[in-house]
Parts: C-alpha cells; sequence; structure tokens
C-alpha cells in the first residue's frame, strides 16, 4: 500500500504543477499560499469506512473557520479504484451531505485518475482537467466558492478555457508534467494500484 506522505506528495506535486501550474481552478493558488487545504489520506477498503471518513472530515470543516481551514483534499488510496465504481459513490456522498444538513454549506467535488467525460475516449487529453493521481473528494465550502465567483470574472468560461489549454498542450504535454501517483507499481495505471496487499510501496 502506498505510504501516506506519499500520497500527499503526489497531491501536491499535482496542485503546484497541474491545478495552479496550468490555471485550471483560478481559485486554488490563493487557499494553497496560505496553507488553508487540509490534506487526508483515508486507508479505508470498503465504502462504509470511506463515508465515515468522510463525514468525519465534513463536519470537521463546518465546524473550523474558513481562515484556518478552507477546503479539505480527501485522497483514497485502497478504494474506489475504478473510475465507475467512484462516479457511482458519489450519490452516496450527495445524500450525506443532505443527512448532516449540510447541503448548501458544504459540497463535494471529485477527481479521479480515471475520469472520462460521458462521449470521451480514455486518451482525449481534456478528460485530465479533473485528474488528480488518487481518487479525490474535495470538500468546498459554498460561501467562499461563491465568494470567488464573484471576484472572477467570467467564471463559466473556466472550464471552456481549461479544455482549450489542455488540447494545446497536449497528451505529451500532460505527461511531461509528471503529476501521476507516484507509487504505481511498474506499469500500473492510476486507480488500479494493488492496493489489497497492505504492503507500503
Amino acid at each position: 500500500m502506498a505510504a501516506e506522505a506519499q500520497v500527499v506528495q503526489d497531491t501536491v506535486r499535482w496542485l503546484e504543477r497541474a491545478v495552479i501550474g496550468l490555471n485550471l481552478c483560478p481559485f486554488a493558488k490563493s487557499v494553497y499560499g496560505k496553507g488553508q487545504i487540509h490534506y487526508v489520506v483515508c486507508s479505508a477498503t470498503g465504502i462504509a469506512e470511506v463515508l465515515r471518513c468522510l463525514e468525519t472530515e465534513l463536519l470537521a470543516l463546518a465546524a473550523l473557520p474558513a481562515a484556518e481551514r478552507d477546503t479539505t483534499l480527501i485522497m483514497l488510496r485502497a478504494c474506489l479504484g475504478d473510475f465507475l465504481d467512484f462516479n457511482d459513490f458519489l450519490d452516496e456522498s450527495d445524500a450525506l451531505l443532505e443527512s448532516l444538513e449540510l447541503a448548501g454549506v458544504l459540497q463535494v467535488a471529485s477527481f479521479h485518475p480515471q475520469f472520462r467525460f460521458a462521449g470521451t475516449g480514455d486518451d482525449d487529453v481534456s478528460n485530465c482537467t479533473n485528474r488528480a493521481p488518487w481518487p479525490t473528494l474535495h470538500l468546498l465550502r459554498e460561501a467562499s466558492l461563491n465568494r470567488a465567483v464573484e471576484a472572477f470574472p467570467d467564471a463559466e468560461a473556466i472550464f471552456g478555457r481549461n479544455v482549450e489549454r489542455l488540447e494545446a498542450l497536449g497528451a505529451a504535454g500532460w505527461t511531461a508534467l509528471d503529476v501521476g501517483a507516484r507509487a504505481l507499481p511498474q506499469g500500473g495505471l492510476p486507480g488500479e494500484v494493488a492496493l489489497a496487499t497492505g504492503e507500503d510501496a
């Protein structure tokens, strides 16, 4: 199993080189620079455990001031490596938000190393807008997001610009960024790591 420190390093490298470096999210640089991102490596191997981890982190984020912790990234190192399973799980994460009465206060965004938009091929570089080195649940504050959107002109155009930027970069350019999971076995694919062994990489 990948060491927790390596999972965090993989995620920070992706944030620095892709999310911030390519300006895929113009709101990320500020919270990153202020140290307001909380990183959690979840070692759960089943859905029920992932939901417990998610519940813990949602409640913790809601209880803290934004100046201390504005957003949380939960990296799953042993579960939901298959994108379709991960995508199905997002309905459960939304249901959890509702049950905690945090819908409208917090939201759960997601990234996955196998992310694929409907109607695209696996090798379509536009999918990289939502690809992270590990299956990741991104907990966001609605208030912070609304303020960021208000301060950013044409926020609706971000996605289109991101796709154009990645298409200009190309698959080779994305690969050159080296933002995949370092803990992968030789020839392994992100999200398909043999994590069930319980052995640290």
